[in-house]
């Protein structure tokens, strides 16, 4: 079983969550239609920018915390090497 941990926007350089999932279609899923209350559904934050795959629990949720202590700028930078147009990654998970 794969862990992913991955950011979403809600637009170009825009407002940015980071999280942790081992189902990342399901989850970017719920984000976009808002079946949870929270910072997501509040910042309308639902396009998938950013996301890497880790083999274990553990490692997936290490790293999640060491993103989400990175500043902004690391990011920001992370996400435009990895996905420099800041494409809607979803629609690539389901083909």
């Amino acid at each position: 079983m794969a862990f992913f941990v991955y950011i979403l926007a809600n637009r170009t350089r825009g407002t940015l969550y980071t999280g942790v999932t081992n189902d990342l279609a399901r989850r970017v899923y719920e984000h976009r239609e808002k079946t949870a209350s929270g910072f997501t559904r509040r910042y309308g934050v639902t396009r998938l920018v950013y996301y890497e795959t880790y083999e274990t629990p553990d490692a997936a949720i290490a790293r999640e915390k060491r993103l989400k202590r990175w500043p902004r700028a690391w990011k920001i930078q992370a996400i435009e090497s990895f996905n420099p147009q800041w494409r809607d990654l979803y629609e690539d998970l389901n083909r």
